[in-house]
């Protein structure tokens, strides 16, 4: 497309699976500029789009987007955002992963991909620089993630870019995940069922053309710098060797590691699922994502005990959630159960989550035994979360209700039930306690997709700044840090860790953009779209509930009742919960920060401003806003 010098490729992709329709949609600068790449095209596309439909009819349309820094020669670069209406949580839904798919999907020519309607048989769809095909699938519908990402490699060359499904796309489980590379994971809101619906078992991208740069001797000088500079980091070695692992002992120490569907901050056998223990005798090697001087994959193996031979990719979030939340303190059950999650294209998080919901809800009565059957429901017993995982992803006996998500299942339980599942907007909250973290429970309550770290990783800043700091400076340190983590770097597409965990600065996205895109552009204007990003996202989120009958109010921004009314009874701070009437004063700074009303709903003269006066529009036809 005429007027990008770089970065941006000025084509989208589109797919109609039901009539076979391949087309591009040319995109200008103006609106490259406006939404950058990543979750702003996904949304964007989504908002104009998809409108009230069910997210696993073929209405809904699966979208894989870039951004102008991904798949180049900088600093851990090889990110793509999937994104679609979740069918767990009916809201604006997305994540990212890091895969190959990535760089590929540049290298054939196209800044996203929409996939639109549904396949009248299992298929596959196949992109190079120069084709776009679509196979059948018969042959690999039913097979695992990880045996199908192998099948496809063998067809089309072990370097192509994957993103498939496992059985539990296939059986439209509500969280699962869509699976790349042998154990890379993204989409946790349900990305895998919307492409399980499209009967769309995996997307295989092989592009090889360069990636255009304006200016490329300059991009590889801040290339090398950058990675010098990376190097140089008193923690590089550390973190190569542990990862996100780490957190585990740090969680622990600071009482917000989940234990017991989140009763708890601390875990007795934590020392055993810990980055130390897994560095010492699990880590075989490392794995890193494209272009990443910094790999964090921590590939594991069971040489020994239970699960002898087993092998999986850890990381702190699906060992908190499937280890100390679940009660287990073994690592060789833990890299069992995350293999199987993988395999079987589970999100790590919300089966952690649904299943530590049902065992305290079963021990709590509120679970009846004619749903539970013969399934025996306990903390810490490994062979139950296997049998309950592979029930879920096939959608058998009590499998078939947890496979609705938390939420839902809650929903069906009534009485107390929802004080004690734990999700906000129906996304199960991922590996941090909060009954000591308020700041850390807005975080979850205000991410765009449901409660997900991801946009917010707020727990570090909020011990810096004390827990029991209640304040606008906390609020807007938040709101900060999504713009960073929520706009920047999920609309460059390129990874948060560099910058968060080696303490690399900002500025270089400034230079970085330039070299790339030939334009000269200031962080501040990057954040003004990532508050444009974010309005648009919680427009999505307002209009979708409407129209399904839910009005919308500020309680969609609370977490659980737990948090509030069942406080901690271990470790060094027993005895904590959030005072509710402190986290309603945070929520409500929150939104006069953001220029919202008092229930979450962006105002007219805010959606103008970051020129959505179009999305205003379109709002007030469903309800009034504020000015």
């Amino acid at each position: 497309m005429a007027g990008f010098k770089g970065g941006w490729l000025g084509k989208i992709l589109r797919i109609n699976l039901s009539t076979g329709r391949v087309s591009v949609q040319g995109i200008d600068e103006h609106y490259a500029m406006k939404f950058i790449g990543g979750r702003g095209f996904a949304v964007e596309i989504l908002w104009n789009e998809v409108k009230g439909v069910d997210p696993l009819s073929p209405d809904n349309k699966f979208i894989v987007a870039t951004g102008p820094l991904t798949g180049l020669f900088l600093p851990s670069s090889g990110k793509v955002v999937v994104a679609a209406k979740s069918p767990l949580t009916y809201g604006y839904g997305d994540g990212n992963i890091g895969s190959m798919i990535s760089a590929r999907l540049k290298m054939a020519g196209y800044d996203a991909i929409v996939v639109e309607g549904r396949a009248s048989k299992p298929s596959y769809i196949y992109i190079d620089s120069e084709t776009i095909k679509i196979f059948g699938a018969r042959d690999l519908w039913g097979r695992g993630a990880i045996e199908t990402d192998v099948i496809l490699r063998e067809r089309h060359g072990d370097s192509v870019g994957t993103l498939v499904i496992g059985p539990a796309g296939e059986n439209l489980v509500r969280f699962a995940t869509t699976i790349s590379e042998f154990g890379r994971a993204g989409g946790r809101p349900g990305m895998g069922a919307v492409m399980g619906s499209k009967n769309l078992k995996a997307i295989v991208v092989d592009g090889w053309k360069d990636i255009p740069v304006a200016y490329p001797d300059k991009l590889s000088e801040l290339m090398y710098e950058a990675i010098k500079k990376l190097k140089e980091s008193p923690q590089y070695d550390f973190w190569v060797r542990q990862g996100t692992m780490a957190t585990i002992e740090w969680s622990q120490t600071n009482c917000v590691l989940p234990a017991f569907n989140f009763s708890e901050g601390v875990f007795e056998q934590y020392d055993k699922i810990s980055g130390e223990t897994m560095e010492k005798f699990y880590k075989v090697f490392r794995k890193g994502c494209f272009s990443c001087p910094m790999p964090c994959g921590n590939i594991s193996k069971n040489k020994t005990g239970k699960y002898p031979g087993t092998w999986a990719e850890l990381d702190y979030e699906n060992v908190g959630m499937l280890g100390s939340n679940l009660g287990i303190g073994d690592m060789n059950a833990v890299i069992k159960l995350n293999l199987l999650a993988d395999d079987l294209g589970l999100d790590t998080i919300s089966a952690g989550g649904v299943i530590g919901f049902a065992i305290e809800a079963f021990k709590r009565g509120i679970l009846p035994r004619e749903l539970v059957g013969n399934v025996k429901l306990e903390w810490g017993d490994d062979s139950t979360v296997i049998q309950l995982m592979e029930m879920i992803a096939y959608r058998k006996g009590l499998g078939d209700l947890l496979a609705e998500g938390t939420r839902k299942v809650a929903e069906k339980l009534g009485g107390e039930a929802h004080k004690i599942a734990m999700h906000v907007k129906g996304l199960e909250i991922s590996a941090y306690d909060c009954h000591t973290a308020p700041g850390m429970a807005l975080a979850y309550g205000t991410s765009p997709i449901g409660a997900h770290h991801k946009d917010a990783w707020f727990i570090a800043w909020e011990l810096k700044m004390g827990r029991d700091v209640v304040s606008r400076e906390k609020v807007r340190k938040l709101i900060e840090m999504q713009r960073i983590r929520g706009g920047l770097f999920e609309t460059f597409t390129v990874c948060r860790l560099p910058w968060i965990e080696l303490g690399f600065p900002l500025n270089y996205y400034e230079k970085f953009f330039e070299a790339v895109t030939g334009i000269k552009a200031t962080l501040n204007e990057f954040y003004e779209v990532a508050d444009r990003i974010y309005n648009l996202m919680r427009a999505y989120w307002i209009r979708e509930y409407t129209l399904m009958g839910v009005k919308w109010s500020r309680q969609m921004d609370y977490p659980p009742g737990k948090w509030f009314e069942e406080p901690t009874t271990k470790g060094p701070l027993a005895g904590s919960k959030i005072n509710r009437e402190v986290y309603d004063k945070l929520l409500s700074w929150y939104y006069e920060e953001r220029g919202w009303d008092e229930d979450g709903v962006p105002r007219k003269s805010t959606l103008a401003k970051y020129g959505l006066s179009e999305v205003a529009a379109e709002l007030e036809k469903h309800l009034k806003l504020t000015p």
